[in-house]
Formats: C-alpha cells, sequence, structure tokens
C-alpha cells in the first residue's frame, strides 16, 4: 500500500444528513474479514488480504468553508477507491460533488463505486458521479443498491467489498456464506456442549434451553435466506448451480427432525418454504425423484399447520404452494389429468383467499397461477379440452392484478404468460389470427422486460420462449421469412444461456425443442 501510493483502500464520501449509516459502513467494512479461502488471490486491485482497512471517512464539518481542507485531499490523493454513498442529499452536497471531481483528476484508472442509500438514482446520483467521461460518453454507475427491494443491505455490502477487492460477487456471496454457516454451527455445537454440562442445574438449563432456541432460529434464517432471498438473486443470473451444496446441507439439517411435534409453529412454517425451495432446485437440474419427496414431505408439513388453524391466511397460502408443487411435479412428468385433483385444489385454496381478501392483490395474483394451471391441463394434448376457458380466466384476472398494481415487473411477467396460454387456447380452437394477436401482446411485454433488464436470465428465457411461440403462428399463417428469421434469434439467445449454465435442465430440453423442424400441424 506504502509503496504504490495508497495509504487508504477508499475515502467514503457523503452527505452528513447520511453521518450515521456512513459510520455503520466504515464500522462493518473495517471489521469485515475476507473469506480465508479467498486471501492471496491476485486480482486488477492487486494481492487481496485479509481485510479492507484502513478506510477514511472524513467527520468534519464545512459549512463556511470554500475548498475542501488540505486533511481531505491529503486522504484523496492516498486512497485507492472511493465509495459514493449516495441519496438526494449527497447528489445536492457540493461537498461530495468536490470529493468526486478531485478524485477523478487524482486517480482516473482508479475505481469509483456508489452505494445508493436511498431515492431513485436520478434523484440520489450527484452530477460529478454521471457527468459524461472525457470522450463524452455519460457515465453510468453500476451501484450497491441498499433499499429494501433492491440488494438490501447484506447484498449491497458484499458487493461494495467485491469492487474494493476486485474479487467476483459470487465468490465472495458463496464463501461468506459457507462461513457463517460453519459460524452458526459451531455456535450450536458449543449450545450443546454447554446444555449437557449444565443439565443437574434447572436454572442453568432453562438459559441453555434459550440459548439453543436462539441458535436454531439463526441456523434456519441462514439456510432460510440461502435458499429464498439469495436464491432469486441468483436465478436472475442463472447460477442456482451455487445452493447445491447448501441444499444438501439444509437437508442434512432437518433429515433429524421428522417429528413435527416436536417444532413451534414457525419453525414448521420456514422448514415447508425451504423445502418447496429446495424441491424447486432438484426439478430443474433434473432430479425428479427428489422433488417429489420435497414437496410431499412440505405438504405434510403445510397441511398439518392448516388443520390447526383452517382459517388463517398464511397456513391458506402455504399449503396451496404445496398442492401447486405437488401437481406441477406430476403436469412435467407429462401426466396432465394425474395433476388435476392438485390444481384444483390449488385453484380452490386461492379462491378462499381471494374471498377472505378481496382488495389483496397477491392473493388476486395466486387465483391467476391457479387458473393458468389449469388452462395448461386443457391446452395439454392429453389434458381436458373442457378447461380452455381458464386460459381466458387467467388473463382476466393477471389484467385485474396490473390494474391494481402498475409497473410490477414481477406481474407484467405473468401477464405476457397469460396471453400466450390464451393464445394457445384460440389456436387449439382454430383461431390463429386472434391467437397471433394475444402471442405478440406476449411479446411486446417480454421485449420490454429483456430491454429493462438485458442480464436477468428469466427475462431473456420468457422473451426467447415468446419469439419462438410466435414464429410458429407466423409459419402456419404463411409468413414463411419473419417466422425463420425470429426463431434464429431466439435459437441463438437460448444458446447463449445454455453455455452460461450448462447445469440447467430446462434450458438445454428447449434448446432440443428448437432444434426440431416446423410442426407439421402448424403448416395450412
Amino acid at each position: 500500500m506504502e509503496a504504490s501510493g495508497r495509504h487508504y483502500h477508499a475515502f467514503i464520501s457523503y452527505s452528513h444528513a447520511d453521518e450515521v449509516a456512513a459510520g455503520n459502513l466504515h464500522r462493518w467494512l473495517e471489521g469485515y474479514r475476507i473469506p480465508a479461502r479467498l486471501v492471496g488471490t491476485r486480482t486488477e486491485r492487486g494481492t487481496v488480504g485479509s481485510r479492507i482497512s484502513p478506510i477514511f471517512r472524513d467527520r468534519a464539518e464545512l459549512p463556511a468553508a470554500s475548498c475542501l481542507d488540505s486533511e481531505v485531499e491529503r486522504a484523496l490523493a492516498h486512497s485507492g477507491a472511493l465509495l459514493v454513498l449516495c441519496s438526494p442529499e449527497a447528489a445536492s452536497s457540493r461537498w461530495v460533488n468536490a470529493e468526486i471531481g478531485l478524485f477523478r483528476r487524482l486517480h482516473p484508472d482508479r475505481p469509483l463505486i456508489a452505494a445508493l442509500l436511498r431515492g431513485e438514482p436520478a434523484e440520489s446520483f450527484p452530477p460529478a458521479l454521471v457527468m459524461p467521461g472525457p470522450d463524452g460518453t455519460p457515465r453510468e454507475p453500476n451501484a450497491a443498491d441498499f433499499r429494501r427491494d433492491k440488494d438490501g443491505r447484506h447484498l449491497a455490502r458484499l458487493k461494495i467489498v467485491a469492487g474494493l477487492t476486485g474479487l467476483g460477487l459470487d465468490h465472495i456471496i458463496q464463501r461468506d456464506a459457507q462461513r457463517q454457516m460453519r459460524r452458526v454451527i459451531g455456535i450450536t455445537a458449543l449450545a450443546i456442549c454447554l446444555a449437557l454440562a449444565m443439565a443437574l442445574m434447572l436454572v442453568f438449563a432453562i438459559r441453555a434451553q434459550r440459548e439453543a432456541d436462539e441458535q436454531r432460529r439463526q441456523a434456519e434464517g441462514l439456510i432460510e435466506f440461502m435458499l429464498t432471498d439469495l436464491r432469486d438473486k441468483l436465478k436472475g443470473v442463472g447460477r442456482l448451480d451455487v445452493l447445491q451444496t447448501v441444499n444438501e446441507r439444509a437437508l442434512g439439517y432437518y433429515a433429524e427432525q421428522s417429528d413435527l411435534a416436536n417444532l413451534p409453529a414457525d419453525s414448521l412454517e420456514r422448514r415447508a418454504r425451504i423445502l418447496h425451495a429446495m424441491g424447486e432446485d432438484d426439478h430443474r437440474r433434473g432430479d425428479v425423484a427428489g422433488a417429489q419427496a420435497k414437496f410431499e414431505e412440505a405438504s405434510r408439513v403445510t397441511a398439518a399447520l392448516l388443520a390447526a388453524a383452517p382459517q388463517d391466511p398464511e397456513r391458506i397460502y402455504a399449503q396451496a404452494q404445496s398442492e401447486f408443487w405437488l401437481g406441477y411435479v406430476v403436469f412435467m412428468g407429462f401426466h396432465p389429468r394425474e395433476a388435476l385433483p392438485h390444481f384444483r385444489a390449488y385453484r380452490a385454496l386461492a379462491g378462499k383467499l381471494v374471498r377472505i381478501a378481496p382488495k389483496n392483490p397477491d392473493y388476486r395474483h395466486e387465483l391467476g397461477y391457479a387458473q393458468g394451471n389449469l388452462c395448461s391441463v386443457g391446452l395439454d394434448e392429453r389434458g381436458d379440452p373442457a378447461l380452455l376457458p381458464e386460459c381466458k380466466a387467467a388473463l382476466e384476472t393477471m389484467l385485474q392484478v396490473s390494474r391494481m398494481e402498475p409497473g410490477n415487473r414481477a406481474i407484467e411477467a405473468d401477464l405476457a404468460n397469460r396471453h400466450a396460454w390464451y393464445g394457445d387456447a384460440l389456436h387449439k380452437q382454430g383461431d390463429d389470427r386472434a391467437a397471433l394477436v394475444e402471442r405478440e401482446k406476449q411479446l411486446a411485454i417480454a421485449q420490454d422486460l429483456r430491454a429493462f433488464d438485458p442480464k436477468n436470465a428469466t427475462y431473456r428465457v420468457s422473451w426467447l420462449l415468446a419469439q419462438h411461440s410466435t414464429s410458429l403462428l407466423r409459419y402456419a399463417l404463411g409468413d414463411r421469412g419473419e417466422a425463420q428469421r425470429m426463431r434464429a434469434e431466439a435459437r441463438a439467445e437460448l444458446a447463449r444461456l445454455v453455455a452460461s449454465d450448462p447445469e440447467n435442465n430446462d434450458w438445454k430440453l428447449w434448446q432440443k425443442r428448437l432444434a426440431e423442424p416446423w410442426p407439421k400441424d402448424m403448416v395450412h
């Protein structure tokens, strides 16, 4: 650090309205230990050490000054990176803008990391942060987003660590999660030893039990984070393979807790959610038997909870998820009629939720999912054509949800699917012109989502499938040239996805389907 003129790993620039957040982040960064297996890694930032310290944070107010003081200038001159805490107050702070400008003049080649605390980027990024570069191109910083509905505090902090060290975010997340898991397991083992050692004294036994309960909650909470929140973020970039080891450890944790009577209700609910997530991951890897076993075990849990409180909306919802997944595994195994009892039970439970709270968009959203499942059975060659009206019902329900929550990207994606299924129903009834209208509505939504987040694997898959299905209808209606062009684009996108995650079984199955010749029944 000294030899290269860098006394500080980073300089934190912030508005003093954000002093509490700056202090918390400063303490966390200086106290954070790089996972041992990553220490010594050589990156573009140099050799990774065990800590990210020291980090400079200016604590002085400068209301009357006309320029930055000498201490700040020296710290900027000797800092390896600039970390800007962004908020509406930071955007209007002349000192934050001055620090950004000076750092860029002193170190045009050193990293500048943005951390969005509050507000939207347009109102929170300081002008100096996004001003055009020497070539006139506007800068678009890739921010660590601390907002709860975005990265959240934990992931945003790990993004900053990745930016300061040059390490890949996936490596940091995986190693950090493994380290936390080992820590929780170690603490849990220690609690058990203490409980045994003090078993003769009642007061200590009670205290030890409380400690064991807390450790159980910590362990279960960590497992749920890795298999739900973290899993959803990795799913967006097509990296479900990272969670395979975690799934196995989580399953081992619960293997010895088969007696449901010994677990409190919150643990039962968490266990069911984890089993749903693990089953979905198993199914995506092609492990159908493993997925079905986990869904059946989850259903045993959620059914027991619902029996104890049959009017509790959360327990109705949990059992609805179990019914869906049980039906989904059977349906995807090419047995649509055998899936019907589960899908009908799912629809009944979703309908009950809507009756309990008609203005709740989440419950109505769930009803749209359930109607869509029945629509899928109606569309399947081995299914029941009498269920085709469910396709239109699912679309109408999802349009209601879209009006209740305008601008919700997840709902837009679901709405696109409902247009697709209704289009398929129209095609099955012989009206390809009307079917093409619905497919083009789906494709327009999918294109908007893909443009909004080009790296999101889910959006990319939705787009390529919409592209492919629309091409089939165009081919059937005689527009062969456009159909072939659209199908070629879909194949190219799918090839890129498979190359990024060869373990994703769903993508490989779609790749085989898109390699097949044009269906004969599509030719008029």
